[in-house]
């Protein structure tokens, strides 16, 4: 499980270390001072395994750990070798509780993370039911009770979740999600009467259950009004929880700009709603990228730093009729060590017929240890 959620983390972009040990201050010191991304203590060995770690991963304060260097203590094993007398003058109760604590010998207590219990409505019914109708007007009263318990606890929903309970002991569920919290019975409704379609009742439906699965504080929203003589901003979010309904989630998004030379890795989606990070507008770039650029052929072009004068691409000849560049990007040698020499040389060109294209060369058109100095179409403006 530990080695799963390594794994897990470093999908998510995190480095993250594990350690399991028979106390809680075992387990916070080898987390934090071992290389290793899984370590596992067998109880009763605390003692041996965080001897040879510094004095601070006992979790003492920056007083004790001075006073500990000024004598020349290095190690927990320093410590436990030390007559306790002498340190608890020396540096207070504390210091001895947290070398307890690691050790087994004390108590600590931990205060657990209770995921609270959802919000819900529930209903069984007297009779079961089989039509879409009869399930549309038990959601509309469903919907009506946990919105009131939604105002009364100052949330909205993100996630909901339809469980329908059949005679035969089947559950069937139906989730939406939305791009903000909301508590609107109407909104809601909408979105889940477009799965209702969905549920096979059989013989019959005699209980349904909906659930708030992810609530947060709902937002000010803005007022109607003619005081300020401009109208409200208008709320996408209705919109866009509805167009993700239709099309899926991965078809509704926003792009962002990230800090990355690289032009391709200088753009990730985000959420339809989330703010994104303002656009540089020290060199212009194309609307819309192609991913992969696409390689061009028969260029004519002088080296090292001149713009093609023609070049195919699609099967169709281009003749350049004006161009800017060349804007050198090298390779981002932190990230990945092939592109320590890489070189790009961008252009911007315009052929005969007026079409704008963003055209880069591999290689700084001398050195081929930066690039075979081949020709590529990363983009079009316009």
């Amino acid at each position: 499980m530990c080695r799963r959620i390594v794994r897990f983390c470093a999908r998510l972009g995190y480095t993250a270390r594990i350690a399991v040990a028979g106390t809680a201050g075992a387990a916070h010191a080898l987390a934090r001072c071992t290389a290793k991304p899984v370590t596992l203590c067998a109880s009763g060995s605390e003692a041996q395994a965080i001897a040879s770690m510094p004095v601070a991963a006992l979790r003492i304060d920056d007083k004790a750990l001075r006073t500990a260097q000024r004598m020349g203590i290095a190690t927990v094993g320093d410590l436990i070798a030390m007559p306790r007398g002498p340190l608890a003058r020396r540096f207070g109760q504390m210091l001895l509780t947290r070398l307890d604590q690691a050790l087994g010998r004390a108590g600590e207590p931990i205060d657990p993370l209770i995921p609270e219990e959802p919000l819900e409505a529930h209903l069984r019914l007297l009779e079961p039911i089989a039509t879409a109708d009869a399930i549309e007007q038990v959601l509309r009263d469903l919907l009506a009770m946990l919105t009131r318990t939604l105002e009364g606890q100052g949330v909205g929903a993100r996630m909901l979740t339809l469980t329908c309970t059949r005679v035969d002991g089947e559950e069937q569920g139906l989730t939406i999600g939305t791009a903000r919290a909301t508590r609107d019975p109407a909104h809601l409704h909408r979105l889940l009467a477009m799965k209702i379609e969905a549920v096979e009742p059989g013989f019959g439906i005699e209980a349904m259950r909906l659930t708030a699965g992810r609530c947060e504080p709902l937002q000010p929203q803005p007022v109607a009004h003619d005081l300020g003589g401009e109208g409200p901003v208008p709320d996408l979010g209705q919109l866009v929880d509805r167009l993700v309904m239709r099309l899926g989630q991965r078809a509704l998004y926003r792009s962002t700009f990230v800090e990355s030379d690289v032009p391709e890795r200088s753009v990730r989606k985000i959420a339809p709603l989330e703010e994104g990070a303002g656009w540089p507008a020290e060199w212009p770039r194309p609307v819309r990228l192609l991913s992969p650029p696409e390689r061009i052929d028969k260029v004519m072009a002088e080296l090292p730093d001149q713009p093609p004068i023609r070049f195919a691409w699609r099967g169709e000849m281009h003749v350049v009729r004006r161009a800017d560049g060349p804007e050198r990007i090298h390779g981002e040698w932190w990230k990945h060590g092939k592109e320590a020499d890489s070189v790009r040389d961008y252009f911007q060109v315009e052929d005969e017929g007026g079409a704008r294209f963003w055209l880069f060369r591999r290689g700084d058109g001398v050195d081929p240890r930066t690039g075979d100095h081949s020709w590529w179409l990363h983009g079009a403006f316009g």
